[in-house]
């Protein structure tokens, strides 16, 4: 085997991209952006590396059921965002 096949690039390549967000989301709170800026910020930066994590450290991808594993993804994803604006909107937005 040679070093090209046992070096892990792809993990590498995760990790790091994971540290320039994590870097970008500091920013946020270092540069002192507006409430509504930062927060599109660091939402964007968030599903990123929540992406990030799931293909590149959980193996997502690799399996042979991974048809499967993004479909419950996007599924739950799905289930969080309605029950986070459904919140909202009856808690905050003062639905009646």
């Amino acid at each position: 085997m040679t070093f090209k096949e046992l070096f892990p690039t792809k993990h590498l390549t995760g990790f790091i991209s994971s540290l320039v967000l994590t870097g970008v989301a500091l920013l946020v709170l270092y540069l002192d952006v507006s409430m509504k800026t930062g927060v599109v910020i660091l939402l964007i930066t968030a599903f990123m590396q929540a992406g990030i994590q799931l293909v590149m450290f959980m193996h997502a991808g690799e399996s042979e059921d991974g048809t499967a594993i993004y479909t419950h993804t996007y599924y739950a994803v799905f289930i969080a965002l309605v029950t986070v604006l459904g919140t909202l909107l009856t808690m905050v937005w003062g639905y009646q």
